[in-house]
């Protein structure tokens, strides 16, 4: 997000977001068609600079939203509760290992 600081990188990565949510028929969709207008828009009119500004701003805000949104929601689809675990099971989840008992008890697995 950092280098992307041009109008048309911005719009490239909004659209891109876009699409990762809606699917193939994102180009339908009303919000393909207003981030395109709203670029068109503020492109052709270089006269107010502080509104391009906002513009520019406002649409690299919507950009890290969009990206957040989807880290988000895959982070959630790994580790959200779908059930009852056990302890050893939670464990590999989030990447880690029960300690087993020296000597063998005999209880443990």
């Amino acid at each position: 997000i950092q280098s992307l600081s041009s109008p048309f990188c911005l719009c490239r990565g909004i659209l891109r977001g876009i699409r990762a949510i809606k699917g193939p028929e994102y180009k339908h969709s009303l919000a393909y068609n207003y981030v395109l207008d709203q670029f068109c828009k503020k492109q052709v009119n270089h006269r107010y600079c502080l509104a391009q500004e906002e513009a520019l701003y406002a649409s690299h805000s919507y950009l890290c939203l969009l990206i957040s949104t989807r880290q988000h929601m895959a982070l959630y689809d790994i580790y959200h509760g779908k059930g009852q675990h056990d302890t050893e099971e939670m464990a590999g989840i989030v990447g880690l290992r029960l300690p087993t008992q020296p000597g063998g008890k005999g209880w443990e697995k």
